[in-house]
Parts: structure tokens; sequence; C-alpha cells
């Protein structure tokens, strides 16, 4: 039977019960439509779930459940933050398999996001892993300069490629097959509107990212990062 999903913290769970906010009890009953004695699926976001059974105030758990649906392989996406549709790239790549999103302030970037878009940004991905039946909600960070996020996330990362439009470069298409193998972690990075300068071009180079091609069409910037996310998934789904 299939169970309707909500995101807890860690700390909400004591022992075998889940104590609940208020905007998840309201969530679960006005917008669920579950009431006292219907069953749900717990998850912390972090790869941890339970079945749980609802109580006026509680959840009480039932059983652990293991859920299968990420992708074998963990993927970074440095974002260039187009004018719009963040909410869109957000939504779209956390039900694709995204692990982290990095909103990246490129020499081209026009948004100037506030805290609140952060939050709001985040709740998207909480709700997009729910809807999407995942066990990880994606981790979106405080937007950064594209110095800091080539610099922090270089490390550690086994694949390292920089989306370019009109350069003469592999297509990630080609060339992802051969080097993706499960379990395998990469970091991809997507321009804004009017793409990358050429000094952001030699930066990615300098810290060893491989300079691809989404393909001869010009991507608009939200379709770009959704692009890259479904090559990776299309790719690792099938090793």
């Amino acid at each position: 039977m299939q169970h309707q999903r909500f995101v807890i913290q860690t700390e909400q769970k004591q022992g075998n019960v889940i104590d609940l906010s208020a905007d998840q009890a309201h969530y679960l009953r006005r917008v669920l439509r579950l009431t006292v004695g219907d069953r749900a699926i717990a998850i912390t976001g972090k790869g941890t779930a339970w079945v749980v059974q609802l109580t006026a105030t509680q959840a009480e758990v039932i059983a652990p459940i293991e859920i299968n649906t990420e992708l074998p392989v963990s993927v970074t996406l440095l974002v260039s933050l187009p004018k719009q549709g963040i909410d869109e790239i957000v939504r779209c790549c956390t039900e694709i398999g995204v692990t982290t999103i990095v909103p990246v302030l490129s020499e081209r970037t026009l948004l100037k996001p506030s805290a609140n878009k952060l939050t709001r940004w985040q709740r998207i991905a909480q709700e997009a892993a729910e809807q999407s039946e995942r066990s990880i909600v994606p981790t979106i960070v405080s937007p950064m300069s594209l110095t800091e996020a080539l610099t922090d996330y270089c490390q550690g990362q086994q694949h390292r490629y920089f989306c370019t439009a009109r350069e003469n470069v592999p297509l990630f298409a080609s060339i992802l097959p051969s080097q993706l193998t499960i379990n395998d972690s990469l970091v991809v990075a997507t321009g804004c509107e009017g793409g990358w300068t050429e000094e952001e071009i030699k930066q990615a180079q300098k810290a060893q990212f491989q300079l691809v091609s989404l393909g001869r069409r010009i991507l608009r910037a939200v379709t770009a990062p959704i692009t890259v996310m479904s090559l990776v998934a299309g790719v690792s789904e099938t090793m």
C-alpha cells in the first residue's frame, strides 16, 4: 500500500513517538486529509524513514522502512542564478535526484537573492522530495561567488564538469557513460543568461573542471541544470 510522506527533524523522534509540529499536523490532516489511525511515512531527509500511525498530536513508529529511490551517484550542481526560474530548477532537479544545489553569483548574474529566497528554495526541495518519494532532501546552500564555489567544491569530487556554449568541447552526454561508475561523486556547473565570461571559463579550467557541451542548441539557464540531471540519471541508473 502506498503511504503519504512527510519530512521530520531527527530530534522530533523520541523513542517510538514523533511529536508533530503545528505545520506538520496541518499538512497531514488538512492537505493530505489523513485522520487518527491512518499510516504515513516519516523521513528525516537524510536517508532514514519509518512507517508511522497518526494519533491526535503525534505519530507512533510502526517499523523502519528502506527507501531505494536515490541515484547511485552523488550530484552537486553549481547553478549560476538566472533572473527567474530558480524555483523550477530546485523542484525539477530534486525530483530527478540532485544531492546539493549551490546558487552561484557569477559576473553576469542579475538576481541578488535575499535570505527569504534561500528558505523558500529549501521548502521547495523538501516538498519535491516528498512528492518524488525520495529518502534524501537535497541541500541548498547559501549563494556564493564562482571563485568560492570552484574552491569549495573541487575538493573530494571525482568528476568536475563546466558546461559551456559555443565552445569546441566534448559532449557531456558522450563522455559521461565512460567516466561514471556507481558511488561516484560529480559536480557540474551551469551558467546564467549570457553564459560564462572568458575569465570564468579560465578559472574553471584552472580548478581542473572539464569543459563540456550540452549540445548544439543554446539552452535557457533554467533548462541547462535540468538537462544535466536528466543525463546523469539516465546514465547512472542503467549502470
